[in-house]
C-alpha cells in the first residue's frame, strides 16, 4: 500500500510539473535573417523558422513568456514576436545597431547596447518609448543587471571598459577597466559579483559588485589550441553559484567553471565559433550557439556531457528560452 501511494504521488507531481518545465529555444541566424525555434517537448526538434529584420543578434523573452524581443541590428529596431504564433506584434525604438539588450526583474524597463552611437538606450516596455540615452565608452555591446535591477552594467569593445550605471539617476557611478574587447556581463544571483568576459584578451574578469574592484581573472589554456583563438564572449552562472560556463568563440569550446574556486573544470567540446548560451528553465540544459557550424550544442550542466547538437539556421548567434508552456 504504501509502495502504491508513493508511486501514486510521484505521478500526479511528475504531471502537474511538466508544463512548467516544457519550453521552447529561440535562436537567432545572424546572416539568415531568421529565428528558429526547438521544443523540448519534441525532442528539441526544430517546430519553427520564421523571418527577421536584417542581422538578428540578440533576444531576450519577456519575464511572463509571451514576447520575443529580436536585436534586428542592421535595421536599427527591436522586434516584438508573439511566442505562440510567431507573428511580429510590434517594434521598438532602439537607436542605432542594437546588439544585446536586457530586462530588468520587473520586466518594465529594457536596457539597450548601441554600438553605433556609443549609447545605451532605456526603453519603456509598457509604452514602447524611449526614455533616455545614456552615454558610455566606444562600442558598447555586454549588457548586464543586478537581481535587484539598481544597477545596470555596460561594457564597451574598445575602450575596455564595464559602466556601472544607476537605474535611478540613469548616471555612470564607476568604470572599471578590464582586458581587450570585453563582449558580455553576467551577474551572479545573489548580486555579488559581476563576470565579464573580454574576447581579445582571453579573460574573464570578476568584479565585486560592491567595491567595483577585480578581485580574479579566469584565463583558460587548452592544449592544441592557440591562446589568440582563445576568445570568452557568453556568460552564464546557475543560480546556486556552483558553475559557470563561458564560450569561448573560434576555440569551439564552453568552458565549465566552477564559480566558487574560479578553477576550469573542463572544455566542452561544441560546434565551430561558440558565441552565446542560455539556460533551461530548470538550469539542468545549457545552449550554445555555434556561428560556423551552424548549430545549437545541448549540454547537461550537472555532468558537463555535449548530448548533441542541432542543425539550424545560418549563423546562429543569440540564443532565448520561453518558460512559458508550450500546449
Amino acid at each position: 500500500m504504501r509502495t502504491l501511494t508513493i508511486a501514486t504521488l510521484a505521478a500526479t507531481l511528475a504531471l502537474s510539473a511538466s508544463p512548467a518545465f516544457a519550453y521552447r529555444v529561440f535562436v537567432t541566424n545572424e546572416k539568415g535573417n531568421d529565428v528558429t525555434v526547438l521544443d523540448s517537448e519534441q525532442d528539441f526538434a526544430v517546430v519553427k523558422t520564421f523571418k527577421t529584420g536584417q542581422r538578428p543578434r540578440g533576444v531576450q523573452v519577456s519575464p511572463d513568456g509571451t514576447q520575443l524581443y529580436v536585436c534586428a541590428s542592421d535595421d536599427d529596431t527591436i522586434e516584438i514576436y508573439d511566442t505562440r504564433s510567431f507573428e511580429r506584434v510590434g517594434s521598438l525604438p532602439s537607436g542605432p545597431d542594437p546588439e544585446l539588450m536586457i530586462i530588468s526583474p520587473d520586466g518594465k524597463t529594457m536596457y539597450v547596447a548601441n554600438e553605433d552611437d556609443n549609447l545605451v538606450t532605456v526603453i519603456d516596455l509598457a509604452t514602447k518609448t524611449r526614455v533616455v540615452e545614456i552615454p558610455v565608452g566606444v562600442e558598447p555591446e555586454g549588457m548586464g543587471i543586478s537581481p535587484d535591477g539598481a544597477t545596470i552594467v555596460n561594457t564597451s569593445e574598445t575602450t575596455n571598459m564595464a559602466h556601472f550605471i544607476d537605474r535611478d539617476s540613469q548616471q555612470i557611478v564607476a568604470n572599471v577597466l578590464v582586458d581587450s574587447r570585453p563582449r558580455f556581463a553576467q551577474y551572479k544571483a545573489d548580486g555579488s559579483e559581476v563576470w565579464v568576459s573580454s574576447e581579445i584578451g582571453g579573460t574573464v574578469s570578476v568584479i565585486d559588485a560592491a567595491s567595483k574592484e577585480i578581485k580574479h581573472k579566469i584565463t583558460f589554456e587548452i592544449p592544441g589550441i592557440r591562446s589568440e583563438a582563445i576568445q570568452p564572449v557568453g556568460v552564464r552562472i546557475t543560480d546556486d553559484g556552483t558553475k559557470a560556463f563561458v564560450a569561448l568563440g573560434p576555440a569551439n569550446r564552453v568552458a565549465m567553471i566552477d564559480a566558487k574556486t574560479y578553477a576550469v573544470d573542463e572544455y566542452l567540446l561544441v560546434g565551430q565559433r561558440t558565441w552565446q548560451l542560455a539556460f533551461s528553465p530548470d538550469q539542468k540544459t545549457i545552449f550554445s550557439t555555434n556561428g560556423i557550424s551552424n548549430d545549437v550544442s545541448i549540454i547537461d550542466v550537472e555532468s558537463g556531457e555535449v548530448q548533441r547538437s542541432v542543425q539550424v539556421g545560418q549563423q546562429p548567434w543569440g540564443v532565448a528560452v520561453s518558460a512559458a508552456p508550450t500546449s
